[in-house]
């Protein structure tokens, strides 16, 4: 447990953080999968149209630094491909 009223606030901000990383990751998995089941159906459309708020989701993430730009950009990369395949 933490000694200093300054390591307190840190333990409650870490929190407060941590909440809103888990929905930006909750968010682009849900997006993710969308897409995922869209081309597993092979309905290009909606894969497409899925594609777009995942990727816009993706990118959001990078920014706040909840995900590695590298690891946001292989993804998109390779649901992108998958679109293509169909």
């Amino acid at each position: 447990m933490a000694n200093h009223k300054s390591a307190k606030i840190r333990i409650k901000r870490n929190e407060a953080q941590k909440a809103v990383n888990a929905s930006y990751i909750s968010k682009v998995r849900t997006l993710v999968k969308k897409v995922e089941s869209a081309v597993s159906r092979k309905d290009k459309q909606e894969a497409q149209a899925n594609f777009v708020q995942a990727e816009s989701a993706l990118s959001k993430a990078t920014q706040h630094g909840v995900m590695k730009k590298a690891a946001a950009a292989r993804k998109t990369s390779r649901l992108s491909a998958s679109i293509k395949k169909i």
